[in-house]
């Protein structure tokens, strides 16, 4: 088998949570991911010992989030060459994983153009591979960096709509440390928000079919000490209705050059509540996922999934499948044979979006001339 477990230690607690660490023990290079299927009833660390096990992780959203994707993606590259695998082949098989999220494929080509230069350079295969590794760990601390300079321009722009604090912010599907190499994106400035006093409550979304608000969010928000409430996502129009939303903060898996924001599904909805009942609704999300190669929203590839996570509910101790076989073996909430549309995200056009945050700065209003400018920055800050 390409990959392993092995039981968290205590360390894990104590250092906080640790969604991805590159190890070299003596038997070779690993890839160790925190197996995110198993949250919250247990933390247990997913062991990649080659491409093909990664992309498994990944597909199987053992691994997940926009910026993680694409660490966990230039890391697979590494891997790979370290390993003495073919680097293109590992490569376009990470790349084509996932392929909504646009960071996955960043994160892939940046540390596969890092081993092409090495090579072209006259560098021999361990150290073209030793200049992946290097890539991929720019990116990892580059990210972590990202994480909070969002938090703080996502701070900075909540107290600006909102003066006077006692936010009650609603968010969606995950966003947090297991999506990044730092804090996160949206749960980061919420994070921000509630180290300064000035966060009354989170409201978390259930997130269905897969839950990774009730699994992941609730699990981060309970380590940090957040004050915070689940919902299910049918419920949020009776909270903007009672006037308990102050604002939304959301991720992104892709941001179209229109502004245009594919996120986890059932984002869209929340943003058109937040727009009848007047309350912002804020992405917040790395420049890396800004995609000026996508016109807009109708561009966007949606990846559509398995039925079967609609059809039936897997709890998170259930016996995972092998690497490489399809899911299912849950709790059926349908009779036998139904068929289950099962899109991954959704699309949220620019001018239902209040503001997109990004390290960068803020975008807001949402114009395709606001987000090259941020672009721009970036690449100059990086040239």
């Amino acid at each position: 088998m390409a990959d392993q477990y092995a039981q968290s230690g205590e360390d894990h607690q104590s250092a906080g949570i640790r969604a991805i660490r590159w190890d070299e023990p003596p038997e070779g290079p690993v890839l160790v991911l925190l197996d995110q299927r198993r949250l919250p009833a247990e933390e247990v660390e997913l062991v990649c010992t080659d491409a093909p096990a990664l992309v498994d992780a990944i597909r199987t959203l053992a691994v997940r989030g926009a910026p993680l994707l694409g660490i966990a993606g230039a890391y697979g590259v590494a891997l790979a060459a370290l390993r003495g695998f073919e680097v293109e082949e590992a490569a376009a098989a990470l790349e084509a994983a996932r392929p909504t999220a646009v960071n996955l494929a960043v994160g892939v080509r940046r540390a596969r153009t890092a081993y092409r230069a090495a090579l072209a350079d006259g560098g021999d295969e361990q150290r073209a591979a030793g200049a992946a590794l290097a890539a991929a760990r720019e990116l990892h601390r580059e990210d972590a960096e990202a994480s909070a300079r969002m938090a703080r321009h996502g701070l900075a722009l909540l107290d600006e709509l909102l003066p006077g604090g006692g936010h009650r912010i609603l968010t969606h599907c995950n966003t947090g440390a297991l999506v990044s190499g730092g804090e996160g994106t949206a749960f980061a400035v919420a994070l921000a928000a509630h180290r300064m006093g000035r966060l009354r409550r989170l409201w978390v979304d259930e997130t269905r079919p897969l839950l990774q608000g009730a699994r992941l969010t609730a699990y981060e928000a309970a380590r940090n000490g957040v004050a915070y409430t689940l919902l299910t996502d049918n419920a949020a129009g009776s909270l903007f209705a009672a006037g308990e939303v102050d604002a939304v903060l959301i991720g992104a898996d892709r941001i179209a050059a229109d502004g245009s924001v594919a996120n986890k599904v059932g984002s869209y909805p929340l943003a058109v509540l937040a727009r009848y009942h007047h309350v912002p609704f804020i992405v917040v999300a790395p420049v890396t996922t800004v995609d000026p190669d996508t016109p807009d929203g109708a561009s966007i590839e949606v990846e559509q999934r398995p039925g079967h996570e609609v059809t039936e509910v897997t709890a998170p101790r259930a016996p995972l499948p092998a690497a490489g076989t399809e899911a299912g073996g849950g709790i059926p909430v349908a009779p036998l044979g139904t068929q289950a549309y099962n899109p991954a995200f959704d699309v949220t056009p620019p001018e239902l979006v209040t503001a997109i945050v990004t390290e960068e700065g803020v975008a807001s209003p949402v114009t395709a001339e606001a987000l090259a400018a941020l672009c721009d920055r970036s690449r100059q800050v990086t040239i």
